[in-house]
């Protein structure tokens, strides 16, 4: 009976010390594989480490490029493609981007580039293309949205007037003006009377 006792007792503490391994090991894959838990109701979220920030100086660069130099927004944006939103605080949080100096310039030659590079649309880059869909699917949504002012306190009702005076800077008969980048068709001033018409009515022009 001895020795049967004494085989029960080693095989008692083997599987029991087999036992712990197993529970030791099993707690440290949990830890490893449970998600963080969640902040603490009124704390700030954690946010991802993403690398450093864009140097200043370059997204103002890029921002001033936007308004009227479209050979160096291709160069800057093809040396850094995180460029295409980049926002510059022009100073009391007047921000502005590239496109949004492509847009209060009349540049529809910039603001096409940058639209399709990723650019972020927005109603003033809508305006100044002429996309009166655009204009009256937000006013339909949001009716305020067509009194924010834009960059500069620019309001949108401005922005078509910006683009409708490149008819001025080229001939009555053109059909096409390229008149500093313009690139606006006939049917386009068209459009630009729309616009004025939806965002600044006669009665309060």
């Amino acid at each position: 009976m001895e020795p049967d006792a004494t085989v029960s007792r080693k095989k008692f503490l083997r599987y029991g010390l087999i036992a712990s391994i197993a529970a030791l090991g099993a707690n440290r894959l949990f830890a490893q594989t449970s998600p963080a838990p969640p902040n603490p109701p009124g704390a700030a979220p954690v946010v991802p480490d993403r690398g450093p920030p864009l140097e200043s100086g370059l997204v103002k660069q890029f921002v001033i490029a936007g308004h009227g130099q479209l050979d160096k927004v291709k160069e800057m944006l093809a040396a850094q493609p995180a460029l295409i939103n980049a926002t510059w605080d022009w100073g009391d949080g007047d921000f502005e981007t590239a496109l949004g100096g492509a847009s209060h310039m009349g540049r529809p030659d910039i603001a096409r580039f940058l639209l399709e590079n990723n650019a972020r649309m927005d109603l003033f880059a809508a305006a100044m293309l002429g996309r009166l869909d655009i204009i009256k699917a937000a006013a339909a949504a949001f009716p305020n949205m067509l009194r924010v002012p834009g960059p500069h306190k620019i309001p949108l009702s401005l922005t078509p007037r910006k683009a409708a005076r490149m008819r001025w800077l080229c001939s009555n008969s053109c059909e096409r003006c390229e008149c500093s980048g313009g690139g606006y068709s006939s049917s386009f001033l068209l459009r630009i009377n729309s616009l004025i018409e939806l965002v600044a009515p006669r009665s309060e022009t």
